[in-house]
């Protein structure tokens, strides 16, 4: 063996003692006790916090695994259990934070660790540590019996979790109710004071938070908190970031809900860049600014974050910077050269070093989009806009993107413009209505508005000229201003040529023609009847045989009115079917349309008229019956039909309902039901031209009720009242017949009796004339002016007529101018007379009332002749009157009335004068005579005294 070797030898043999020391060293079991354990409380966030110390060989590192157990109410009620493992060297102190769902002021809560080493060999767990128990700050240990404490107070939770609640009460549980929204809660008994319940799915109510509150009712106690409810945290949604000048970089997102309460306004956002490790946080919800560096890097690497009190989310992008080139918005934008069918659209763009912009044009008018252009360009564009309308409002809009690398178009900006008026490029669509009157042409001649697009402007007016067709030929022109849409022309003869032109401020539209004819005798064509349908009408017509250019509909969309506004359509001659709808139809309205046909000379005529409805409605109301040629077995009705077009439906006939008595229905009448249930007899009018019907077969002296309705194919019109109606006897005929001629002879002889009565009396007993209402009192002047009948004393009489039946004869003095003593005056003047003249006499016999034994005075046949002297006097008569006084009439002849004394039992005694001269007994009626006034007035130098006797003035008497 060489030295070497032996030296080896020797070397291992005294390592070999070493080794072995040292494996039994190895193989001894590592413990590690915790220690210093203690549990810290957050009530607002309902955390325990666990802290403790290891204990035990400290030089080097081991992986130990700790477990920790938590008790609830008291330390044999273990709820929760886990291990935590960590590496440990030293004097280390650990922690572990644990989440109770019970709040911690609700029960008491412990907590104690133990600890294993994670050994391959060797493994089991040192001792248990002590129970520690957690204290929450200002926590009730034993609350009050008129106390009611709810927790957790201000929790904050996400919509959509859980939460448990808890009350502490002083009173017994079963009194304790408690509300969320007021809606009652229920729960589960965890002490003898103590009560929890677990809320699911909460949801969010108002940003305010949700009112829970438990109450006491007796004695009552309320307690309560507030739940605040936020909305989840969502995570930023297009999140990308470009640049506009680079040197800004510009990131946008969307945050989606706003979690932010009033009372937790938590919600942020912050930008980390991962490649230069910078951090930056976003002053905005949705958008952040980041700084470029001059010469940086030209690859970006961002994380948005986001957080609030609740939860976290990010979100991260990789971009490189010159393909994030996003340009600014065009300026300097504007129309030039304007016309009335193009322009021109510029613009700019803020220029990028080693950028082209391509830009996009748009043309908007009407609302609608109507040209879209790309334009490569530079700092500078423009774009020519063709095609345009007259006097129309066009928007005009840009916006460009880098051209060499695209990321994002610009936002848009625009122009709003209207290109120049043009003349109108269409004739007026026109039309009229003729009526001829009296040999002369009355002729409405209506317009359509030009539409837009052929207008091409305002219209100012329309210029209409008339062209007469007869001979000799004349023309008129005049203008009317617009907006009307027609006018009344009146000729004298219909046949003329009338062009109509619409004006605006540029020029004149071509011209529309339409002739009048002069021959309107072929204008009455039948009138035919169409069924119409809710979306309008459906009208065919053979086409003429002569020549035609086209067609003419005409109608009026409101019929019933005064002014019908009248429609009409123009078409093609080779066009014979149509269907014409319109908004302004409905339903129960009758409508009629005319279908002219045009002729190559522009005349119009017409080819058929049609009448329908879109839907026909049952009549609005019956007509007026009338009753006549009642017998005792018959009676006829009568009515009036109906206006055209004032029912809602075409009148198809008339039932006759008739409510006899008995029970069967005469002749032609058979069963039907009324609407109310009721039974009676109809007869059924098909024929709407029909308006009388006879009711026959019946039975003399019975009552029926009766009853006309008309009805159209939509039913009947409405049911009034029944009108009855009674047959007479059948023998009442012939006793009409009989007495009616006897009643009207009996009525004739009782007017010719009347008739003949009446001349006997005018002829042989007239009327006695009343002197105070004799007409001669309208020639004298009374001397009162309030006088309305004669006095005697008030007028000097031509002569006066005494007549006496004393009971001897009468004696008749034979000079009246001599004075006469009493006894003759009393005895013997029958007459007296004043100024003699010519009288005319007249006598009334009917009323002479003399005595039976004296004669008529039948002698008495002209005027008496009185002699000269005064007359005689009566002393007691009347009193002396003054100086006599005459009428006189200016020498006028006149006729002056002779009044006799009337008897006191004749005449109107009411209406004489209390000092009327008395007459004496037994006095009858006499002569009565009239003379001139003229000759009656006696010469000055005679004696103007008269006797007492005469003076019926009641003057003084003569001396």
């Amino acid at each position: 063996m060489t030295p070497l070797a032996v030296f080896r030898a020797t070397f291992l043999l005294a390592l070999l003692p070493l080794r072995t020391c040292q494996s039994k060293v190895s193989s001894e079991p590592l413990l590690l006790s915790p220690g210093s354990l203690r549990v810290a409380t957050d009530p607002v966030g309902q955390y325990l916090q666990v802290q403790w110390g290891v204990q035990g060989p400290t030089d080097r590192e081991v992986r130990a695994t700790f477990q920790i157990e938590i008790s609830r109410v008291k330390p044999s009620n273990v709820i929760w259990v886990e291990d935590y493992s960590a590496v440990v060297q030293g004097s280390q102190v650990l922690n572990w934070t644990w989440g109770s769902e019970l709040p911690l002021e609700c029960a008491a809560h412990f907590a104690r660790v133990r600890s294993k080493v994670d050994d391959a060999k060797l493994r089991f767990w040192s001792s248990w540590s002590s129970w520690y128990k957690a204290e929450v700050p200002n926590s009730p240990n034993s609350p009050g019996p008129d106390s009611l404490l709810v927790f957790p107070k201000n929790k904050l939770v996400e919509e959509g979790s859980n939460i448990t609640i808890c009350y502490i009460s002083g009173s017994h549980q079963n009194n304790v109710s408690c509300y969320l929204e007021g809606v009652r809660i229920h729960g589960e008994q965890l002490g003898p004071n103590v009560s929890a319940f677990t809320l699911h799915n909460v949801s969010f109510v108002r940003d305010t938070g949700s009112n829970l509150f438990c109450q006491v009712p007796h004695p009552s106690i309320i307690g309560g908190i507030v739940l605040f409810v936020s909305k989840v945290l969502e995570e930023p949604k297009d999140f990308s970031c470009d640049t506009r000048d680079f040197k800004t970089l510009t990131c946008t997102w969307d945050p989606g809900r706003d979690t932010d309460l009033p009372k937790y306004p938590a919600q942020r956002y912050a930008l980390f860049e991962s490649f230069s490790g910078e951090k930056k946080l976003c002053e905005h919800k949705d958008r952040c600014t980041w700084q470029i560096a001059p010469g940086s890097q030209e690859t970006y690497n961002f994380t948005l974050m986001a957080e609030n009190h609740l939860r976290k989310r990010n979100v991260s992008i990789l971009f490189d910077l010159a393909h994030r080139v996003h340009p600014k918005t065009p300026f300097n934008v504007f129309i030039k050269n304007a016309s009335a069918i193009d322009a021109t659209l510029t613009w700019q763009v803020d220029p990028i070093k080693n950028y082209s912009f391509l830009c996009q044009v748009e043309l908007h008018g009407e609302g609608k989009g109507l040209q879209q252009h790309n334009v490569s360009t530079e700092d500078r564009g423009q774009y020519f806009f063709g095609d345009l309308a007259p006097a129309t409002e066009y928007a005009a809009r840009v916006r460009c993107a880098a051209a060499n690398r695209f990321w994002k178009w610009s936002e848009w900006t625009g122009r709003n413009f209207s290109t120049r008026e043009a003349a109108p490029s269409k004739a007026p669509d026109i039309w009229r209505s003729v009526k001829s009157v009296l040999g002369s042409c009355n002729v409405t001649l209506f317009w359509k508005p030009l539409p837009k697009s052929h207008a091409h402007g305002k219209i100012l007016f329309y210029n209409v000229a008339t062209e007469n067709l007869d001979t000799p030929p004349s023309s008129k022109l005049f203008s009317v201003p617009a907006p009307a849409s027609g006018t009344a022309l009146t000729f004298d003869r219909c046949s003329h040529r009338i062009r109509v032109t619409a004006n605006n401020s540029v020029g004149v539209s071509p011209a529309s023609v339409v002739v009048v004819s002069g021959d309107l005798a072929n204008e009455e064509v039948e009138e035919e009847r169409i069924q119409g349908t809710e979306d309008g009408f459906s009208l065919s017509w053979k086409p003429p045989s002569g020549d035609v250019t086209g067609y003419v509909v005409d109608w009026c969309d409101h019929p019933r009115d005064f002014r019908c506004d009248l429609q009409w359509k123009h078409l093609g001659p080779s066009t014979t079917r149509m269907v014409i709808s319109s908004d302004a139809f409905r339903p129960g309205v009758q409508y009629y349309f005319r279908i002219y046909g045009i002729s190559t000379e522009k005349m119009a005529h017409l080819l058929e008229k049609k009448t329908g409805y879109t839907r026909e409605l049952a009549p609005a109301a019956s007509p007026q019956v009338a009753v006549s040629n009642l017998t005792s077995q018959s009676f006829a009705l009568s009515w009036e039909g109906y206006p055209t077009g004032s029912q809602p439906g075409f009148i198809r006939g008339y039932y006759v309902y008739l409510r006899p008595k008995v029970g069967r229905c005469p002749p032609g009448f058979e069963k039907a039901a009324l609407p109310d249930g009721s039974e009676c007899c109809r007869h059924d009018i098909n024929n709407p031209e029909q308006k009388t019907f006879v009711v026959e077969h019946l039975q003399p002296e019975s009552s029926h009720e009766f009853l006309v309705a008309p009805y159209t194919s939509a039913g009947e019109g409405p049911h009034g009242g029944f009108t009855k109606v009674t047959t007479p006897d059948e023998h009442s005929h012939v006793l009409l017949r009989i007495i009616l001629p006897m009643v009207f002879f009996l009525v004739l002889i009782t007017v010719l009796c009347y008739l003949k009565s009446q001349w006997m009396k005018e002829t042989c007993y007239p009327d006695i004339p009343d002197p105070y209402k004799s007409s001669v009192l309208t020639l004298l002047k009374p001397k009162s002016p309030s006088t309305a009948i004669m006095d005697v004393r008030a007028c000097i009489p031509d002569a006066i007529e005494v007549v006496n039946k004393p009971e001897g004869s009468k004696v008749q003095s034979s000079d009246a101018r001599r004075p006469l003593t009493e006894t003759e005056y009393t005895n013997k003047a029958d007459y007296i007379y004043l100024l003699p003249g010519p009288f005319i006499c007249f006598e009334n016999l009917t009323y002479n009332q003399a005595a039976p034994d004296s004669g008529p005075r039948d002698g008495l046949a002209g005027p008496h002749s009185a002699p000269q002297g005064q007359l005689p006097t009566s002393p007691g008569l009347v009193p002396n009157p003054p100086e006599q006084k005459y009428m006189n009439f200016s020498g006028e002849t006149a006729l002056s009335y002779v009044s006799q004394v009337a008897s006191p039992t004749s005449g109107d005694k009411d209406s004489l004068p209390t000092n009327a001269l008395e007459p004496a007994p037994h006095s009858e009626y006499r002569k009565q005579m009239a003379g001139p006034l003229g000759l009656a007035s006696p010469s000055p130098e005679e004696d103007s005294c008269l006797p007492a006797t005469t003076r019926l003035d009641g003057g003084e008497p003569c001396s």
